[in-house]
């Protein structure tokens, strides 16, 4: 049974050889077509010179690879002791990250090249969308001051119409100091207004600009055919949309709010009093000290709402960086785990095929050990002894007087311990 066992697992060993070359060899070749396909995307220059050192690099990327799993198969099912054994697998292993490095990232690369430059320009996406919306708010925030504005700017006017038609403020009807001067205040808050107004029109253009740069970039990711002319173009509208944040970001009011705030209260300039009486004269110098008083009031809250609007973060410069596809691929690497085990498996997988040989070799050297030399001897090796035996009769030679002398020596030679000088006994 065991010399049965033994002639049919050599006789598998045998027949899985030239199967073995050959996955070896198809193996080799498509590493070098994918590592061809990579090369390509990371080059640059004429068409003919990529074309020739990919192919090269390609090639010596495959024999390279086919060479080192041939001599592996070779040597290491045969080697037996426990020190060279391990000094080999430390060799597979240097080899293995050596193809890794040389080839296995290429072929990644050629895999999932593609799918990693449109994620990169998905992401880079929504980091302009968050840059625009950011700046955007930036824009906008100087427009939450309009209401308070507006209705300090309506407050002054109906007091101005007030102390004309009624003289709700002095007692005297008629357009005096105080309604000029309630007229002064209310004027110059229609300025702000009318600014932050005007302002507002202006972000609104800008971010519907953005937003029209944003679309074209989603549709340049999504888009069918070749990556690269997509990512080209996907440049050239990151850098226009790259001017529209910085307008939007230079469009805010907020400082031009608090200066203007400012003004109220430090330019502050009330007229003299124009009443004929000295009664009314006291009392419009009254009126006015009221106004000046209010007017600092609201100057003050402008001012400060003014300066939580700049305190907050700007928008920071945003460059685009185009990848390659091998890059792209290296930096997205824990998304495209399918595609690095697809490449990474067709340059390593001989390693399995490495191991199934050892192991047939190691189960068929423990089964020769246990068979008898009768059994372990081949018809080859039995016809070369008859030949050996013939041979030597024809030469004269007694075959039992040789083998008698031969073994007595070798008996003398191990076990003699006749320390005399006297040579053995016959």
């Amino acid at each position: 049974m065991a010399l049965g066992a033994s002639h049919r697992l050599q006789d598998g060993i045998d027949a899985v050889e030239t199967m073995t070359r050959f996955a070896l060899a198809v193996l080799a070749l498509a590493s070098g077509v994918y590592t061809y396909l990579g090369v390509r995307s990371i080059l640059d220059g004429s068409a003919t010179a990529v074309f020739f050192a990919a192919l090269i690099y390609s090639s010596a990327v495959s024999v390279a690879i086919y060479a080192f799993w041939t001599y592996m198969a070779r040597f290491y099912p045969h080697i037996t002791g426990a020190s060279a054994r391990t000094a080999m697998l430390g060799i597979m292993a240097l080899g293995c990250l050596m193809i890794i490095a040389m080839a296995s990232w290429l072929n990644a690369a050629a895999l999932a090249g593609s799918a990693a430059l449109e994620q990169h320009l998905a992401e880079t996406v929504e980091d302009y969308t968050a840059d625009l919306d950011r700046a955007h708010q930036n824009a906008l925030a100087a427009q939450s001051l309009l209401p308070d504005i507006q209705r300090t700017s309506e407050r002054f006017q109906r007091l101005s119409d007030q102390e004309r038609e009624s003289g709700a403020l002095t007692g005297t009807t008629g357009a005096g100091s105080v309604v000029q001067l309630l007229g002064q205040m209310a004027a110059q808050l229609k300025e702000l207004e009318t600014g932050i107004t005007a302002s507002r029109e202006r972000v609104t253009s800008l971010f519907d600009e953005g937003r029209a740069h944003l679309a074209t970039m989603r549709t340049l990711v999504s888009a069918p055919g070749a990556i690269d002319p997509r990512a080209e173009q996907f440049a050239a509208e990151a850098v226009a949309l790259t001017g529209t944040i910085t307008s939007l970001e230079q469009t805010s009011i907020a400082a031009s709010v608090k200066r203007a705030a400012e003004d109220l209260s430090l330019g502050f300039i009330a007229p003299v009093a124009s009443g004929a009486e000295a009664d009314l004269a006291d009392r419009q110098d009254q009126v006015m000290e009221t106004i000046r008083t209010s007017v600092a009031a609201q100057s003050k809250v402008l001012s400060e709402a003014a300066d939580q609007i700049l305190t907050r973060e700007p928008v920071g410069e945003r460059r685009f960086v185009p990848l390659s596809s091998a890059a792209a691929v290296l930096r997205y690497a824990s998304d495209f785990i399918p595609s690095w085990a697809g490449a990474i498996a067709i340059d390593l997988l001989p390693a399995v095929l490495v191991f199934m040989l050892s192991i047939a070799h190691g189960a068929l050297r423990r089964q020769e050990r246990k068979l008898p030399f009768a059994e372990r001897i081949t018809a080859a090796e039995l016809l070369e002894a008859l030949q050996v035996q013939k041979a030597l009769q024809t030469s004269g030679v007694d075959l039992e007087t040789a083998v008698s002398e031969a073994e007595a020596k070798e008996q003398s030679n191990i076990a003699s311990f006749d320390l005399s000088g006297k040579g053995p006994r016959k």
